[in-house]
C-alpha cells in the first residue's frame, strides 16, 4: 500500500480543536509508520491492477459463498428468514451464517452507506466470523453483508430490514466504490480503519488509518466502542468529540477500560452489551490475512500453468508472515474480553492430542498462545489454487521445521515451531506427505 504523507499544517485546519489536533498529529504519525511497515510487507508494484481486478468482470460473475448457499437453501425452504422484534432479520442471519453474536462490535464513525442512521448514540454493529461480517443499525433500512468468495475475494449483499414473505438478499457492487482499491491490495476486500471521530459521527479523514495486527495499540479502534480491559493500554476508541480528545490528551489511558455503554447509548437496541476487545483484535487480525490471501489466489490464477510460482514469492511470503504473526504489535500489558467471545471463540477447535489448539489465545503479550492463524481452517484459505496452497505449504514447513533460520522469522521460537507444526500435522488433512517424515 501507499502511504500518503500529508502535511501537518493540512491536518491542523481540518480539525476544529487544539486538543483534537494534538491527538491527530501524534496518530497520523504513528499511522504512517504502521502503513509504512505494510507497505513493506509486498512490494506496491506487486499488488498492482491486472485482468482480475476488472470490475466488469467482477459484476458480471456469479458468487459462490456462504450467502449463496444460504440463498439456495431458503429457495428449497430448507431454511427461512424470520423477521423479529426489535432487531427485524438480523437474529435468523446470525442463526444461519454461523455468526456469534459475542462478536457485536460497535462502530460510531459515519463510514457505511447507513451512516445518516449512525452516530456514538446509535452506531453501527458489526458481527463476523472467518467467512463472513454483516452490519445492522438500530432504525436503518438495510442489514449490510460481506462474504467471502472462493471467486471474487468479497461479495456485498443489502437485506432490506422489512416484513416479507420472501425476504431479498441483493447483491450490491456498489460498495466495490471503496472495498477495491491499493487499501484492499488492488482486489476487493475488507478494510479495519482507524478514524478520529467527532461527536455527531463525522470522521476526520485526514486521521484515517488502516489496520491490521501490526497496527499499535495505541493508534487503533477510532470510531468504535472498545469494552473490557486493555490493562492501561491506551487507544482511540470509546473518543467521540473534542471534550473526549483534550480527556484523552491529558490522560491517555482515560478510554482504556470502559466496561458499562449504557452511560454512551441505550444498549438496550442490540442484542450483546458489548464491544469486545478480544473480538476487536480477532477482527483487525483475520481481514487484512483473507485480503493476502485473495490477493495470492489472483496472482496464481494469472499465471500459465508453465509459469514459475517464483512470480508469485512476494505475495506468497507476504501471506506467510502475516500467517505467522511476524511483526504482530506486541501487548504491553494483559487484555480481557467483557463478553462470551473468548470463550466461545476458543472452543472452536481443532484441536490436537495435547489439546492444543490454534484458536487458544495468549492475551498477555501477543494475542494467540500459538502465533499461526486459525485462517488455515477458513473457506479463503481452502479456496487458494493447489500450486499456491503447494508453495505456501512448502514454505510454511521450511520454517516451522527450522530449515529457513531468516532473521525475519526469529520471534518464533524452537519450541513454538514444534508447537505450531504439530497442531497442524494432527488438524490439517491436506498437508504434503513431507511434514510427516
Amino acid at each position: 500500500m501507499t502511504a500518503r504523507i500529508l502535511s501537518l499544517q493540512t491536518s491542523s485546519r481540518a480539525l476544529r480543536s487544539r486538543a483534537v489536533t494534538r491527538l491527530a498529529v501524534g496518530g497520523l504519525l504513528a499511522g504512517w509508520l504502521a502503513a509504512s511497515a505494510l507497505a513493506a510487507t509486498v512490494p506496491a508494484a506487486e499488488f498492482r491492477p491486472g485482468p482480475e481486478a476488472d470490475l466488469a468482470i467482477y459484476k458480471s460473475t456469479a458468487a459462490s459463498g456462504v450467502v449463496e448457499v444460504l440463498l439456495a437453501r431458503v429457495q428449497r425452504s430448507e431454511a427461512r428468514l424470520e423477521f423479529s422484534t426489535p432487531h427485524g432479520y438480523l437474529p435468523a442471519l446470525l442463526r444461519e451464517l454461523k455468526i456469534p453474536s459475542s462478536s457485536q462490535l460497535l462502530v460510531a464513525s459515519k463510514t457505511s452507506p447507513n451512516k445518516n442512521y449512525i452516530s456514538p448514540k446509535n452506531p453501527r454493529a458489526l458481527y463476523f466470523n472467518d467467512s463472513v461480517s454483516l452490519a445492522y443499525v438500530p432504525g436503518a433500512d438495510l442489514i449490510e453483508i460481506a462474504a467471502a468468495d472462493p471467486k471474487l475475494g468479497v461479495v456485498f449483499y443489502t437485506l432490506e430490514q422489512k416484513l416479507a414473505a420472501h425476504p431479498q438478499l441483493t447483491r450490491d457492487d456498489r460498495c466495490l466504490e471503496c472495498h477495491s482499491s491499493s487499501k484492499t491490495l488492488n482486489a476487493p476486500g475488507w478494510m479495519v480503519r482507524s478514524f478520529l471521530t467527532h461527536g455527531d459521527g463525522d470522521v476526520d479523514v485526514l486521521s484515517g488509518l488502516m489496520v491490521s495486527h501490526r497496527t499499535p495499540i495505541a493508534e487503533r479502534w477510532g470510531g468504535y466502542y472498545v469494552t473490557g480491559d486493555t490493562g492501561g493500554q491506551h487507544h482511540r476508541g470509546n473518543l467521540f468529540g473534542t471534550e473526549d480528545a483534550a480527556r484523552h490528551a491529558a490522560a491517555t489511558d482515560a478510554s482504556a477500560r470502559v466496561t458499562d455503554l449504557n452511560p454512551y447509548l441505550d444498549i438496550r437496541k442490540y442484542p450483546e452489551s458489548s464491544s469486545d476487545v478480544v473480538a476487536l483484535l480477532v477482527f483487525d487480525h483475520q481481514v487484512q490475512l483473507m485480503n493476502l490471501l485473495t490477493r495470492l489466489r489472483l496472482d496464481t490464477e494469472a499465471l500459465a500453468e508453465a509459469d514459475s510460482l517464483e512470480r508469485t514469492h512476494p505475495t506468497t511470503e507476504a501471506v506467510l508472515k502475516y500467517l505467522l504473526f511476524v511483526e504482530e504489535a506486541p501487548l504491553t500489558a494483559p487484555v480481557g474480553g467483557q463478553s462470551r467471545f473468548a470463550r466461545e471463540f476458543a472452543s472452536l477447535g481443532p484441536v490436537d492430542s495435547q489439546g492444543r489448539s490454534l484458536h487458544q489465545f495468549d492475551l498477555r503479550t501477543k494475542l494467540f498462545k500459538y502465533p499461526c492463524s486459525f485462517m488455515v481452517y477458513s473457506p479463503s484459505f481452502q479456496a487458494l489454487p493447489l500450486r499456491a496452497k503447494r508453495h505456501l505449504y512448502r514454505r510454511l514447513w521450511q520454517v516451522l521445521s527450522g530449515e529457513d533460520v531468516s532473521p525475519e522469522f526469529k520471534s518464533l521460537s524452537a519450541e513454538t515451531r514444534a508447537a505450531i507444526r504439530d497442531i497442524l500435522l494432527e488438524t490439517k488433512k491436506d498437508l504434503p506427505a513431507y511434514w510427516r517424515l
